[in-house]
């Protein structure tokens, strides 16, 4: 049976006392320390959590929203760029940034911050009505108004129906 000393434990400041056992069996005199660590990363939906909550909160905008809108957008990638030119968590086009105040997009509380601040105006806009206000996020407030409605591009209705239901089945607690 092997001994390691301390194993798993934060390492004592003074080396540990060789084992009689060790000596009797001709072991080297000093037993190295081992020391265990371990490594890991939280998901990157759980790292943003606590500012997508923050904002949501100031903002009164349902935090599961905004979540489904970050993951759709960019997959949790802070430093996302779309082949559009859109930035950050919340993939913010660099107009809507400067518009916004956005002097970094690629600071994750600085873009979720203008990004639900958006979102919420988009969500007053229309009443309150999140297919609407979705369809405007992906689409443009504009493309919305011309066709009274989702427009009818095959990528926001997708856009719109894949966040839905991701809504729909969080809500409804599945």
């Amino acid at each position: 049976m092997l001994f390691v000393p301390h194993a798993g434990r934060v390492p004592l400041e003074k080396p540990p006392v060789t084992p009689a056992i060790f000596l009797r069996a001709g072991l080297p005199s000093t037993v190295p320390l081992v020391v265990i660590t371990s490594e890991f990363s939280l998901p990157a939906e759980l790292v943003y959590d606590p500012i997508i909550r923050e904002a949501a909160t100031l903002y009164d905008v349902d935090p599961r929203l905004v979540r489904a809108v970050v993951r759709l957008e960019s997959g949790f990638d802070a430093m996302a760029v779309s082949s559009a030119g859109a930035q950050g968590l919340m993939q913010l086009m660099p107009a809507l940034s400067d518009q916004l105040g956005v002097r970094h997009p690629f600071d994750p509380r600085e873009n979720l911050f203008a990004g639900v601040s958006y979102l919420k105006a988009l969500l007053i806009e229309h009443d309150g009505d999140e297919t609407l206000a979705l369809a405007s996020y992906n689409a443009g407030p504009g493309a919305v108004a011309r066709h009274a409605g989702v427009p009818p591009y095959p990528e926001t209705q997708a856009y719109v129906r894949t966040i839905t239901g991701w809504l729909a089945r969080e809500r409804n607690g599945e």
